[in-house]
């Protein structure tokens, strides 16, 4: 088969490689797969996880053609784990301690024609959804999850508040649809690329800024999708007392939190990984039945591509919130 290799710092090769191997699990013909925040880590040769040569990506949708469920069309959630431990048992499993993820070794990843993965990892696709759409399932997980955990530490409804999100990529603002979807108060992004902040203002029912503009008021609420230490300064900054911040980007690994002002102002820190096994299928239902909207947001790309996809990212020259590539 055809892959897209991950060869070193900033290099990328389509390769002829072996196909997987499918023994017990169901082969996938991978029709689209997004380009994650965690694949431009590794490129930029920043995640000693994700080791050269490695065919990295993990945001995928495609048909199945042999194994459990051949002949039907699948959303994959790329997180495998055991089953068996008490994350796993109490409905935790994203935290399993031998939890796995492809674009990750063991695991070769989907940027490539043929994937393999365990039945209980797919999500059927209706016949009226675009595997385009479907492949957003896995960063929007990411989103319902942190919603979720953020709503349940909020000393009100989520009705009632005011939420901000730091970062207007695919997992921001998928964060944002999640919000508007389950009828928060009001909903600010704040994204620093213009071109971007347009595609976003279109994109559903919230408020879009620039980092120098002034917010309305303070958020009961921040979700930051950037993860970095200037995104974590302005989330801890921002919060009125008591407020929320939930950490779902992690573009460097410390500084940024102001410790006083958590102590002082009872600011609640939640840290997230990724989704639940029931997040992703239930985010995969409201991406289905148009609860998450139109999500005709991504720019699609053949995979042949992929390097001058990974290049333009990298170099910021891109205004959607996610590029999809097309084997």
């Amino acid at each position: 088969m055809k892959a897209l290799v991950y060869t070193g710092a900033q290099a990328m090769a389509l390769r002829d490689v072996p196909d997987p191997d499918a023994a017990g699990d169901a082969l996938i013909a991978i029709r689209h797969v997004g380009i994650c925040g965690s694949d431009m880590h590794a490129f930029a040769g920043h995640d000693e996880r994700r080791p050269p040569p490695l065919i990295l990506g993990h945001e995928a949708a495609g048909d199945v053609i042999s194994g459990p469920l051949a002949g039907r069309r699948v959303t994959i959630n790329p997180l495998v784990t055991c089953g068996r431990c008490e994350a796993c048992r109490s409905g935790r499993d994203n935290i399993c301690p031998e939890r796995q993820i492809i674009s990750m070794p063991p695991r070769e990843g989907a940027f490539a024609e043929l994937l393999s993965m365990p039945p209980g990892n797919l999500v059927e696709i209706p016949e009226d959804v675009p595997t385009a759409k479907a492949a957003l399932a896995e960063p929007i997980a990411c989103g319902w999850h942190g919603v979720r955990l953020g709503a349940a530490a909020l000393d009100r409804p989520l009705g009632d508040a005011r939420c901000r999100v730091l970062g207007g990529g695919a997992i921001g603002l998928g964060a944002a649809l999640v919000l508007a979807a389950r009828g928060a108060g009001a909903i600010e992004i704040v994204e620093p690329n213009p071109d971007r902040r347009r595609m976003l203002a279109e994109a559903g029912d919230f408020r879009v800024i620039g980092p120098d503009e002034t917010p309305e008021a303070s958020p009961d609420l921040v979700i930051d999708g950037v993860g970095i230490e200037a995104s974590r300064a302005a989330a801890t900054a921002a919060l009125r007392p008591g407020g929320v911040m939930v950490h779902i980007g992690l573009g460097s690994p410390s500084g940024g939190l102001d410790v006083r002002r958590m102590t002082l102002q009872e600011l609640t820190f939640i840290g997230t990984y990724t989704y639940t096994r029931e997040d992703f299928r239930e985010t995969a239902a409201a991406i289905f039945d148009g609860r998450l909207g139109a999500l005709d947001w991504p720019e699609i790309r053949p995979l042949a591509e992929g390097l001058r996809a990974f290049e333009d990212i990298r170099a910021g020259r891109v205004a959607a919130p996610k590029i999809i590539l097309e084997p």
